[in-house]
């Protein structure tokens, strides 16, 4: 109680201190060290320069709060769920650190209307931001009070008031299923491959993963052929919805085979 008194007193002396007297309602507690949550309110097209010439912006805070999250919701469910199997947990924490799930928990906690952001914002920049900037919020929590504020705050503040885990838990996706419809969407070659099947203690288990454009994209296991495919899509849906860059790199493996593609006619021609 004295130290949250003494963070609010110390808030009130900073400047610019309005939109951060804010963050109060929505994290449970008063920033200490304000810069961290500047950082992370701030949209590149915002991005401000430092000392060093540098830019700053919240891209790299973004890159942090992303381990942070997972590593968070990881305990969190591993501990609710201590019954349940690896890829059942797998599931449920691809569903919850989804880039759709964190841009509806910004736009419920209010962060979105928080962002720093100049010039024009197109639909696809737009659909991340607020994502990315509840990421870079949780970096942001991670360095200013450390894991368990990072933990206090995903669990009791997003998951009790704003998630309903249970019902998230029971629903259905059918992973196999998106990535085709993805793959299909943007013309990439994919192929599900089984790499080992093997019986342990008379128990059947099955791995495999899953190729897009020839590179390797996730890896899955289960106690069927049809629970590892599943679950290798689960971690290769993961990567594509969050990883622009790896996405890049599909899009120049896909140019390159369809190139090698028509020089071959070329030459049979």
């Amino acid at each position: 109680m004295t130290q949250n008194l003494y963070d609010k007193i110390r808030l009130f002396f900073q400047k610019d201190k309005e939109p951060f007297l804010l963050l109060k309602d929505i994290l449970g507690f008063y920033p200490r060290d304000i810069s961290f949550y500047r950082m992370a309110l701030q949209h590149k097209s915002y991005a401000e320069t430092n000392d060093k010439g540098a830019k700053v912006n919240n891209e790299r805070l973004e890159f942090l709060g992303d381990a942070v999250l997972e590593s968070v919701v990881s305990d969190i469910i591993y501990k609710q769920y201590p019954d349940k199997q690896e890829g059942f947990l797998t599931n449920l924490r691809s569903k919850l650190v989804k880039r759709e799930m964190l841009n509806e928990l910004a736009a419920k906690i209010g962060i979105d209307k928080l962002i720093l952001h100049t010039g024009r914002i197109t639909s696809a920049h737009n659909s991340y931001m607020g994502g990315n900037a509840f990421e870079a919020l949780i970096g942001a929590i991670y360095l200013d009070r450390g894991y368990e504020y990072c933990k206090t705050f995903v669990a009791n503040r997003l998951l009790k008031q704003h998630v309903n885990v249970e019902q998230l838990a029971d629903s259905e996706q059918n992973f196999k299923s998106l990535l085709i419809e993805w793959c299909q969407k943007y013309q990439f070659e994919f192929q599900f491959v089984m790499t080992d099947e093997k019986v342990v203690n008379g128990v059947p288990t099955f791995e495999a993963s899953v190729l897009v454009e020839g590179m390797e994209l996730g890896e899955g296991k289960g106690y069927s052929k049809k629970e590892s495919h599943q679950n290798a899509a689960c971690v290769a849906l993961d990567k594509v919805r969050n990883n622009n860059a790896l996405v890049n790199k599909l899009v120049d493996l896909k140019r390159a085979r369809r190139q090698s593609k028509n020089e071959n006619r070329k030459k049979e021609n």
